[in-house]
């Protein structure tokens, strides 16, 4: 019996086994009616291979956003919905409450999509949107695709890639007043777009989906316009794929598109300025060799917030060509620093010729030890006329309203309402005049101040600092001329001039304010006034002041073959003014002085 048994429970136990190996060689799986649910992981969505992560959406290789998509099995499509199971969602779970099924351990074939719209068979052509500039758009322009892949029992996993291509644009050197960026020159095939407008992610940089596509080389691929008006277009170099799943990034240089500011003749020597960015852009010119270029404002400029570099301003790169202001005005111009040449311009050469410009609100500065501030130039060799400049204007050596140092050359019909502070030489129109330079038809009404530090002699005038032989015709001063310092050395202090150095003045005056200074080097026209027995100079004719010092002359050194200097009273300049005329008159001088106010004023015939 217990043999028996034993035969019969082994038969039984064999009976069994071969019952569940041929169960599991059938392929039953008895989870169902219909068998096991498919559940899908997702995967394939690096953004590593694609882009950053910026959007939401596959557009940027992770599952958020997405929804659902189609997997179609054995000819059946149904949707399965999308459930991001990892940190940064670039994988994904696929279930559905419809789901496809295991009916047994064999490989099956699935293809799936997105997006997905209900009565799908296969996936869409790839038509992305014309208008992706915003983010629906954008990542609605999205295709991706697991197609025909083979997913094994225990392991159903779909690995998905892009059907669209990408391409970035990035932007750099100029995008102000940028209107618009499109990709154009596209492949219209299937419906495609052939222009489309990308989303902009910021940072100057634009991205789109397109569908993959071949560009030829000379493509006009990226067009870029401006709110002026003009328009860039930037074509593709080398013929290209952009094949599915890749990006593509385009770093373009918009420098081209930056409105110069100006326009140049045929020629290329005349320049057209009609903005701030225009002048800076000139200076540069001229600061790079091009000294002899002529330029005209054809609009009124605005330096406010700009640090000026001065037009040509070293010595090598003085200024040679004209420059016509064209009645325009300059405001806000800023000079700070150690610039030798301090003022729109440094350096004017001999040749130059600055005109018809009016400065507003100057803040010229120069600390450097022998510096030349001044509103139209710090240095000037050339000619300057009918300027105008209001402000400050403040240097260690030279400071004038108009120029800081006029070597030969002219100066006629400027004015000043600058005030002028300087260590050596300031004057209300320039700080030194030198070389037989000429001063004719030219004014100032603001304050002159000179501080003697201890080391030079100092000179303040309310026309010129020191005129070194320069001739001095028609010029008056009507602000406060003032030289102070606790040093030894001379200090001198005129109306008009505060030395006058073999130099000429004919008709002209200081009045309204004060002008003081030390005595004996204090003069109501000129602090000091100098003839050389050979040189000559120091030539003073029909020349007035109108309030203190008492003398005309502080300090006359080696006489003079003419002083004429009369001081007004009584505020009545009628016989002043008929003594200044005769004398311009018989130097054969085309300005005037008329009296229709309280004081002179010129005018030219």
């Amino acid at each position: 019996m217990k043999r028996t048994t034993i035969h019969i429970s082994a038969a039984l136990a064999l009976l069994l086994g071969l019952a569940a190996c041929t169960q599991d060689e059938a392929g039953f799986l008895p989870e169902g009616a219909e068998g096991t649910p498919i559940v899908f992981t997702a995967t394939g969505l690096n953004p590593a291979a694609t882009a950053t992560a910026g959007t939401r959406a596959p557009v940027d290789g992770d599952w958020e956003g997405v929804q659902s998509v189609a997997v179609r099995m054995d000819g059946t499509v149904k949707a399965y919905d999308v459930t991001p199971t990892t940190a940064d969602n670039t994988g994904a779970t696929l279930t559905s409450t419809d789901p496809h099924y295991w009916t047994n351990h064999d490989d099956i074939t699935v293809t799936a999509w997105w997006p997905y719209t209900e009565g799908e068979t296969t996936p869409p052509a790839v038509v992305v949107r014309a208008d992706q500039s915003s983010p629906t758009d954008f990542e609605g322009s999205d295709f991706i695709s697991a197609e025909n892949q083979p997913v094994s029992y225990g392991n159903p996993t779909l690995r998905f890639t892009h059907r669209t291509a990408r391409v970035t644009v990035v932007l750099t050197d100029y995008t102000e007043g940028l209107a618009s960026v499109k990709l154009t020159g596209l492949s219209t095939e299937n419906g495609n777009p052939a222009v489309i407008a990308p989303y902009d992610k910021g940072g100057d940089t634009y991205t789109a989906l397109v569908a993959p596509q071949s560009v030829a080389t000379g493509t006009a691929f990226i067009t870029c316009a401006f709110t002026n008006g003009k328009v860039f277009v930037y074509k593709m170099k080398e013929a290209t794929d952009w094949q599915a799943g890749e990006e593509y990034t385009y770093t373009v240089s918009l420098a081209a598109a930056k409105d110069p500011g100006y326009t140049v003749s045929e020629d290329g020597k005349t320049y057209e300025v009609y903005n701030a960015e225009g002048l800076k852009n000139i200076a540069k010119l001229v600061n790079d060799g091009n000294t002899g270029i002529d330029i005209t404002l054809t609009g009124n400029i605005d330096l406010k917030g700009i640090d000026w570099t001065p037009i040509g301003k070293d010595d090598n790169k003085a200024y040679t060509g004209t420059f016509d202001g064209n009645g325009k005005t300059i405001t806000g111009l800023t000079v700070t620093g150690s610039y030798k040449y301090a003022g729109l311009f440094g350096d004017i050469d001999e040749n130059g010729t600055v005109k018809n410009v009016v400065l507003e609100g100057v803040q010229i500065t120069s600390d450097n030890s022998s510096g030349y501030a001044g509103g139209v130039a710090g240095d000037s060799w050339g000619t300057i006329e009918n300027c105008s400049v209001s402000g400050s204007v403040s240097g260690t050596t030279f400071a004038g309203g108009v120029v800081g140092s006029q070597w030969g050359g002219s100066i006629t019909g400027c004015n000043s309402s600058a005030t002028v502070k300087g260590v050596i030489f300031a004057g209300g129109i320039a700080g030194e005049t030198n070389s037989g330079a000429s001063l004719t038809g030219c004014y100032a009404t603001d304050d002159v101040t000179v501080e003697n530090d201890g080391t030079n002699n100092s000179h303040a005038g309310g026309v010129v600092g020191y005129n070194g032989g320069g001739t001095l015709t028609a010029c008056y001063a009507t602000g406060n001329v003032i030289g102070t310092g606790t040093g030894t050395d001379p200090i001198y202090v005129g109306g008009v001039t505060g030395t006058n150095v073999f130099g000429t003045l004919t008709a002209c005056y200081h009045a309204k304010r004060n002008i003081n200074g030390p005595n004996g080097t204090t003069g109501g026209v000129t602090g000091r006034n100098y003839k050389d027995s050979m040189l000559g100079g120091g030539i003073i004719s029909a020349c007035y002041w109108g309030s203190n010092p008492d003398t005309g002359i502080g300090y006359n050194e080696g006489g003079s073959t003419t002083i004429e200097t009369t001081k007004v009273t009584d505020d009545d300049w009628s016989d002043a003014v008929a003594q200044m005329n005769t004398a311009l008159q018989s130097a054969g001088s085309e300005w005037r002085y008329e009296l229709t106010g309280a004081l002179p004023t010129l005018k030219k015939q």
